[in-house]
């Protein structure tokens, strides 16, 4: 301690002094400021403890600290960290993996702020254009009327004149009267010009009146065009914004206006309001800005792309009554020289419209729905359209969120709504080819710096295939963080600390590169960045690294390696011995091989390109592939739905491919492990999902004290009334909502985080009452229950100590979990029912999500369990260890979003390591050999 007092240097330092929070076991330490620090170790041993709940508590705490009295009052007691001191420390912002928003509102254009920038250079420097003309929308001024009359030949003569408004209320001869008054002697009827007087003698006066305010011969000095300037003004107030010059000689009229309309339309004037779509001005106002209705679902009508209108690819048109609309389309095609034969997913995409639309020919689907729901009033005909509704893109905005008007308003030729269709690495090239004129330039300057700095933010997170009209409750968590940290960078907050929770989840390893350079330049700019890491490249690019352990949970909490990565090397830590390869994961000797296979022919939901591709059962296959290349939706939308329709009849919403073959026969059940929380309610834990639970509380109802009480199981559970504490409901925390901020956690004062009542915690099995044996960890559980014959027990709590979450309390809330923990509470589910099960699929979205090496190697010994018992893995994954130790590799690229979702390889990994085309070779091919030269 007293050699760390000594190297403290206030300006270069963070000191953290007796750290106890967790598992921490009094750890004091010095972090260098500006600089990038990884901290790794294995799952459980403390990381998150120290970044999170100790120095970004802290720091939160301390800008908490320093808000006035009054904002103070709103925000409750924030606990202090377990940590004797923290010196040093500065503002810390945190940047989780955990999808934030459930806001359907909320997209990645509104997340990254490019949005809020898009919205300001469309208000200020945007052309309205209209869609009549297509001749740009003007509000002239003065000096447009002088310029247009500077621009005709000297001596040339011209009226002026301004049209005469009559209200309702005022006959025409009583304006004309008011005019003459104020001293206007002439008016222009037609193209004659006569004097007021003549008119009211004129007993009709239906005809279109203007007032002629000046006569003029266009001379060449300065006072005369002053007066004209005069004229003018004049002018436009008595015609309410509008007036006429008419040449003498041609009689060609000219129109300017002061109000913002062309071709007889009045246009809304650009404003940020126009663009945006939270607010009622400017959301389109079928959708309310959400870009989806209710309506005619495409995905049932057309079920079956690969299918063509003859096959019958229209669901709604089948059965004696309905099959007539079929049956005129396919009798009048060859009007319009349609192709009946061809299937649905190649025709264009006007041939596609075309049968929603119909034409003179025949009835399209959209009228078909019209005609079914204007007799709804019939049975048949509200089921009919019960069984094709569905959430649809909103017909009128087309899924862009706003009104028709804004997209009158164009920037280089496109509108806000073309501009969010964009991918990032598309809107890239727009805004490197956009041309502005001198004046447009001073105007947007600054805002194509903000809009043109998160772009290359988003391009070097690796986010170049997103568009900025995803909606963010579609993102993966890592997408999701990677995001933030962009929106971080472009804030541009020098003298932070930034915490990040493993930024390389989701990220192929040629991304990983990418994200290294952020993280530097993050650095660079004046912060202290601290990263959450396992990744071995993020590792070598560190500053320093911080290596916590020895083991997980009460074996861990110690500093066992600080440095950078040469002498993390010469240490022993479970990391070093991964690094030095004096342990690794073995790559299999022998690739399991099966001739039972699953084919899925014509795969072409979202951005797959119509692949065809097989996988084998009784064995580890690995979908990989850059971000964006189509991995999720090959093994969400296609291959789990389908295998589940083929085995229970019925299933989730199925994306678009031809067919699906193979041996169906060897699985029973199919299962999609995805990292979503294991509960809903912030009451579940690993203990109650993999039913543990039910024999802790039987055993509790049997011991002594309980029988005399009378106490059943149903007392020592905190789900139900009864034995729970009736204050916090078995929660342990009250929970105070916020107006303006997260919602505050505090520790319930009646049972002081206990859950349960005085009189059930009397009760003790061999010294622990049930909140005791809930705050053990599974580790500790284990060797409890093991020492006093509970097998029962220890047999339902052994899987979850396999798959390595031996570090997890019994009783920790899911709400806690991070994803990859929860997905492996569910493999430990799966586990506990071993060879009992029936034949199952199992499909993980990445499963080594926050698992550091040594953990990888008990989740592939969880894997091999599963597949010795006759079970099958479809794995999703970017981590080298897992797919060198697969048995069958699906790789698909070669980048993200329109340029992904080709199939690059398909095999072992041994031949992709002979595949030049694949971006995985370079690395896989480093990552085995330096396995062999080990042997």
């Amino acid at each position: 301690m007293k050699e760390l007092y000594k190297k403290y240097n206030p300006e270069k330092h963070i000191f953290i002094e007796e750290a106890n929070e967790n598992n921490l076991k009094n750890v004091s330490l010095l972090i260098p400021r500006d600089k990038f620090v990884v901290i790794t170790g294995v799952s459980g041993s403390g990381k998150s403890s120290l970044a999170y709940d100790t120095l970004y508590a802290e720091g939160q705490r301390r800008y908490i600290e320093s808000l006035s009295s009054y904002a103070r009052q709103f925000l409750g007691k924030i606990q202090k960290p377990k940590v004797k001191n923290i010196k040093g420390i500065a503002p810390a912002i945190a940047i989780k993996q955990k999808v934030n928003t459930s806001n359907p509102r909320s997209t990645v254009g509104t997340a990254t702020e490019i949005y809020d920038y898009l919205k300001l250079l469309y208000a200020r420097i945007g052309k309205t254009i209209s869609p009549i003309s297509g001749k740009p929308v003007k509000k002239h001024q003065i000096e447009d009327v002088i310029n247009f009359l500077k621009s005709q030949e000297k001596n040339s003569k011209w009226i002026v004149s301004a049209p005469i408004k009559i209200d309702k209320a005022k006959d025409t001869k009583t304006v004309l009267r008011i005019l003459e008054q104020q001293g206007y002697v002439r008016l222009k009827v037609g193209d004659e010009i006569i004097k007021i007087s003549d008119e009211l003698l004129q007993t009709k006066t239906d005809e279109n009146l203007e007032l002629v305010i000046d006569r003029i011969q266009i001379k060449d000095n300065e006072d005369y065009w002053n007066r004209l300037s005069d004229s003018i003004q004049k002018a436009f107030f008595e015609g309410h914004g509008e007036l006429s010059l008419t040449d003498w000689n041609t009689k060609e009229i000219y129109h300017f206006s002061q109000k913002f309309e062309l071709d007889g339309l009045e246009f809304p004037e650009p404003s940020i309001h126009l663009f945006s779509f939270n607010t009622p001005y400017g959301a389109c106002s079928k959708c309310d800005g959400f870009g989806s209705v209710l309506g005619i679902d495409p995905t049932k009508v057309i079920p079956n792309t690969a299918l063509s209108i003859y096959e019958g690819a229209i669901a709604c048109w089948k059965g004696s009554s309905l099959s007539y609309y079929k049956e005129l389309l396919l009798k009048n095609a060859h009007h319009f020289d349609f192709p009946v034969h061809t299937p649905w997913f190649k025709l264009t995409k006007k041939q596609q419209n075309l049968v929603w639309k119909g034409n003179k020919h025949f009835i399209g689907i959209d009228a078909f729905f019209n005609e079914i729901e204007s007799k709804s009033y019939k049975i048949q005909n509200r089921v009919l359209l019960a069984r094709y509704r569905g959430k649809t893109i909103c017909p009128s905005c087309e899924g862009k969120r706003l009104r028709k008007e804004a997209f009158f308003v164009e920037v280089g030729g496109k509108n806000i709504g073309e501009l969010v269709e964009l991918s990032i690495e598309k809107l890239k090239i727009f805004f490197e080819k956009l041309t502005l004129n001198e004046y447009e330039q001073q105007i947007a300057k600054r805002i194509l710096i903000e809009i043109n700095s998160r772009i290359d933010f988003m391009l070097n997170v690796g986010l170049g295939y997103l568009t900025l009209n995803r909606a963010s409750n579609t993102l993966s968590g890592g997408e999701t963080q990677r995001i933030n940290l962009a929106t971080s960078l472009g804030s541009s907050l020098v003298g932070s600390i930034y915490v990040l929770d493993e930024p390389s989840i989701g990220l192929h390893p040629k991304d990983t590169e990418k994200l290294i350079g952020v993280l530097k330049n993050l650095r660079d700019i004046g912060n202290t960045v601290i990263v959450v890491e396992h990744d071995e490249d993020i590792m070598n690019a560190a500053d320093e690294i911080v290596d916590i352990g020895p083991e997980a949970g009460s074996f861990g909490g110690e500093v066992v390696a600080q440095g950078n990565i040469k002498e993390i090397l010469k240490s022993d830590s479970l990391t070093a011995q991964y690094l030095n390869h004096k342990k690794k994961i073995e790559v299999p000797k022998i690739r399991r091989k099966s001739n039972d296979y699953i084919e899925i022919i014509g795969a072409r939901e979202h951005n797959l390109k119509n692949i065809d591709v097989k996988f084998p059962l009784h064995t580890l296959s690995v979908i990989t592939g850059v971000s964006g290349s189509g991995k999720s939706t090959l093994a969400s939308d296609i291959i789990y739905p389908a295998i589940h329709k083929k085995i229970h009849d019925y299933g989730p919403k199925t994306g678009q491919f031809s067919e699906i073959k193979g041996a169906f026969s060897q699985i029973q059940q199919i299962e999609y492990i995805d990292q979503n929380p294991i509960g809903r309610s912030s009451r579940s834990n690993p203990v109650t999902y993999i039913k543990a639970y039910d024999d802790i509380r039987n055993l509790f109802a049997q011991q002594k004290l309980s029988k005399i009480r009378k106490f059943q199981p149903k007392h020592f559970s905190f789900n139900v009334d009864g034995g729970r504490c009736p204050h916090c409901k078995g929660e342990g925390i009250i929970t105070i909502e916020m107006q303006f901020m997260a919602d505050v956690h505090l520790t319930c004062e009646e049972c002081n985080g206990k859950r349960f009542k005085d009189e059930i915690l009397e009760v003790k099995f061999n010294e622990k009452s049930i909140s005791d044996i809930l705050e053990m960890s599974v580790d500790d559980a284990i060797s409890f229950f093991n020492k006093y014959k509970q097998t029962k027990i220890v047999d339902k709590l052994k899987p979850l100590q396999d798959v390595g979450l031996g570090y997890v309390s019994l009783g920790q809330s899911s709400s806690t979990l991070s994803g990859g923990e929860a997905q492996r509470i569910k493999l430990a589910s799966f586990l506990v029912k071993g060879n009992r099960q029936e034949k199952t699929l199992f499909i993980f979205d990445e499963p080594t999500t926050g698992l550091h090496f040594h953990d990888i190697s008990k989740l592939l010994k969880s894997f091999d369990a599963l597949i010795e018992n006759g079970h099958s893995i479809l794995v999703i994954e970017h981590n080298l260890e897992i797919i060198k130790s697969a048995d069958w590799i699906i790789d698909l690229g070669l980048e993200g979003g329109e340029k992904g979702g080709n199939l690059i390889f398909m095999g072992t990994p041994e031949d992709l390591v002979k595949n030049k085309k694949s971006l995985l070779t370079p690395y896989l091919k480093d990552k085995i050999k330096a396995d062999k030269h080990l042997k």
